[in-house]
C-alpha cells in the first residue's frame, strides 16, 4: 500500500500552515520539550524540560515541501532534569501549534542528546520539516 502524494504546491500550502499559526500570536512561537509519554494530540502535558524561542517569523516559506525553522534562541537554563521524549509548539499566546516526537535521530526533533540537565543549556541548532511523498 502506497502512501498519498501531492503537488508540491499543496505540501507548501500545509507547511505554511504550521508557520501561520506559530507566529499567530503577538510576539515569537514556542518550542517546549517535555519528558514522559506523549499525550493525546494537544492533551495535558507532562513535566516541561526547555522552552526555546522561535525567531518571528518562525520558519522561512516552505519551498518544495520542506519548511526550515529560522533561528531558534536557546533555553539557557532548562527547567528540570529528565528524558526528553516528545515537544510542543505553541504560539506566543501558548495555543497549541502541534505535538512531535524528540530522540536523537529519525525523529520529528533530533537532539544531540535526550538527557536534560536542570539550569544546563538546551539549543537546536536547525529544524526542517518534511511534508510528504514518500
Amino acid at each position: 500500500m502506497m502512501a498519498l502524494a501531492y503537488i508540491a504546491a499543496l505540501r507548501n500550502a500545509r507547511l505554511d500552515l504550521i508557520k501561520t499559526q506559530t507566529d499567530a500570536g503577538a510576539g515569537a512561537g514556542l518550542l517546549r520539550i517535555y519528558d514522559g509519554t506523549r499525550p493525546a494530540t494537544g492533551g495535558t502535558a507532562t513535566t516541561l524540560l526547555a522552552e526555546l524561542t522561535f525567531t518571528d517569523p518562525s520558519y522561512g516559506a516552505a519551498s518544495a515541501g520542506v519548511l526550515t525553522a529560522s533561528a531558534i534562541t536557546q533555553d539557557a537554563s532548562a527547567n528540570a532534569t529528565g528524558t526528553a521524549t516528545w515537544f510542543r509548539v505553541v504560539d506566543s499566546a501558548a495555543a497549541f501549534v502541534m505535538d512531535g516526537n524528540v530522540g536523537t535521530s529519525g525523529s520529528d526533533l533530533n537532539l544531540t542528546t535526550t538527557s536534560i540537565v536542570a539550569t544546563q543549556p538546551v539549543s537546536v541548532t536547525s529544524w526542517v520539516i518534511t511534508e510528504g511523498n514518500p
